[in-house]
Order: structure tokens, then C-alpha cells, then sequence
């Protein structure tokens, strides 16, 4: 193994805290990747990992060696794509929710896939908050407001924002006229992944925000099983437009308080603000910021 290859090793041990979860990203064997690591260090004769049975850790020498590496294999990426013909190639993972990626993405991957043939794409769907560096994805296109100081975001778009319920649920507890008469409603629980808390309903009455807190009988932390809790009847919802949109053209949810509706959510793509940014992920945000410019949010 070449220095540079030994080098993106070694960043990727950093970054994903084991040898297997390395080795099996860039497709080498963990008794290779071990060996590298170990012939690395020889050469530099410093200890850059500490070991333990659970996860690996760089070491004080080892961390300021991985920066220098994050810059060196940056530096030589970006000079082999301004080569003449040359064009972004190596594993791109992606983070997004499964709808938005079936809804959005799929319909044009292959714009993407065929304008880089050297570009192989790994699509992670989640609907949680997802450790970039240490689950080693590249970038994850996120809804909502995003506070993590580690993460540069760039902005695709805005989310219209509904909320309903069922008939069912609206023939039982009535169909509110004004946020006002929410009172003795229920909602479904969401659980958010990055505060860990309930999150209100939120309705923007005369131009400002207005959050309102109601009892749920039943809390949870995915988003598709919150719709399909809200079409049996268990409370009052709310999401983006286009994930429901389904459920309100065939009736098994219908839109309540249209005339105060909660604020749009920002929709971003995220990735680290430690590492240079790839010419493959480049190519990837270009393209997907295009992709939600074109789209119906």
C-alpha cells in the first residue's frame, strides 16, 4: 500500500473509530488495514491510534497528522480532476429520509450517475440524526433548523408545512376553527433525534410563530409510522406537505387550519466543515441543489 493510500486509510480509521468499518469502506482486508497502520507508524515513529477493545482513538500525534492528511488527499484530488478529461470518481455516501429520496433523488439519479461513470453512489435513508464523520457519510440532506457548529449546510429549499388528521379522529373531537380551539385535542408525539424532546405544533397566527403543547397518547421518532398513527385516529399531525400529499388527495387525512399553517422548514445539505470538500461531493451538491430547484416543495 502507497503512502497515499496509507493515508486515506488512516483518516478513515480515524473517522469511523474501527479497522473493520475502514477496511470495509475502501474495500481492503482488516488484516491489510492493520498492517498498513502498523507499517505507518514504524515509519513515522510515533504511536498515531490507541486501541482499546470497544473503539480506536487518535493519539495527540495522531490527530494532528490526520488534519495533515485531510489536506494532503484534498489537495490531490482536486489536482487530478483539473487534469484535462479527468472526472470525479470513488464511493459518495449519502444520508437522506427514504420518502424525500424516493420522491426527489431516484426520479433523476441517473442524470447524476450518468454524467459521473466514476462515481458509485452509497443512499442511506435514516430519520435520525446521523454522526457524518463517524458513520462515514459524505454529506445528509436534512429538514429543519441544524445547529450543529461542525457541519457546513447549504440551502435547498423550503418545506411547506400542513398539519391534519383523520376524519375519524375530526368526527370524534371536532374540527377546529382557530388555534384557540385546540384546546381538549390530542396530537401524535414526535420525538426528536437531535433534542430528544417533544416537539410542538407550531402555527404562524398575524405573521408570528405560535407554538402549542398537546397530550399525546402514543410518542415516537419515525415519521413514517407519525403519519400512519395520525390515519388511525390517534391526533393531530404535522409535516411536510409533500409527504402527505397522497393521503390528502385519497381522504384518509384532511388538512385542518389551513389559514394558519406552520412555517416552511428549510431543507440543507450537510457535510463536515473538517474536511476539504471532494471533487465527487462537490459534483454531488451541485447536482442536488439543481435537482430542488426543479422540484415542487
Amino acid at each position: 500500500m502507497d503512502r497515499f493510500e496509507s493515508m486515506r486509510l488512516f483518516a478513515r480509521v480515524v473517522e469511523r473509530r474501527s479497522f473493520t468499518a475502514a477496511a470495509a469502506d475502501l474495500g481492503v482486508p482488516r488484516s491489510s488495514a492493520t498492517e498498513a497502520i502498523r507499517q505507518l507508524e514504524t515509519r513515522l515513529g510515533t504511536r498515531l491510534l490507541a486501541r482499546t477493545t470497544r473503539t480506536v482513538q487518535p493519539t495527540l500525534e495522531g490527530d494532528v497528522f490526520y488534519q495533515h492528511c485531510l489536506s494532503i488527499l484534498a489537495d490531490v484530488e482536486d489536482a487530478e480532476a483539473g487534469l484535462r478529461g479527468a472526472q470525479p470518481r470513488g464511493l459518495l455516501r449519502i444520508d437522506a429520509h427514504p420518502l424525500l429520496t424516493r420522491t426527489f433523488l431516484l426520479p433523476r439519479l441517473n442524470e447524476f450517475l450518468d454524467r459521473y461513470p466514476g462515481v458509485d453512489l452509497h443512499l442511506g435513508q435514516n430519520d435520525r440524526y446521523v454522526d457524518l464523520v463517524r458513520e462515514g457519510v459524505d454529506c445528509a440532506i436534512r429538514a429543519g433548523e441544524l445547529t450543529d457548529s461542525g457541519m457546513i449546510q447549504r440551502r435547498l429549499g423550503w418545506l411547506d408545512e400542513v398539519t391534519c388528521a383523520s376524519p375519524a379522529y375530526l368526527k370524534r373531537c371536532g374540527v377546529p376553527a382557530s388555534v384557540d380551539d385546540l384546546e381538549g385535542h390530542w396530537a401524535v408525539g414526535f420525538l426528536s433525534s437531535r433534542t430528544d424532546a417533544i416537539m410542538p405544533l407550531e402555527f404562524v397566527v398575524d405573521g408570528r410563530a405560535r407554538e402549542v403543547r398537546l397530550p399525546s397518547r402514543v410518542t415516537v421518532n419515525n415519521s413514517d409510522t407519525m403519519a400512519e398513527l395520525a390515519r388511525m385516529g390517534l391526533g393531530l399531525i404535522q409535516a411536510p406537505r409533500y409527504r402527505l400529499s397522497r393521503d390528502l388527495a385519497e381522504g384518509s387525512l384532511v388538512e385542518v387550519l389551513p389559514d394558519t399553517p406552520p412555517s416552511p422548514t428549510p431543507l440543507s445539505v450537510l457535510y463536515s466543515q473538517n474536511r476539504q470538500i471532494s471533487p465527487r461531493l462537490r459534483a454531488f451538491i451541485d447536482w442536488v441543489t439543481g435537482v430542488f430547484v426543479d422540484a415542487e416543495l
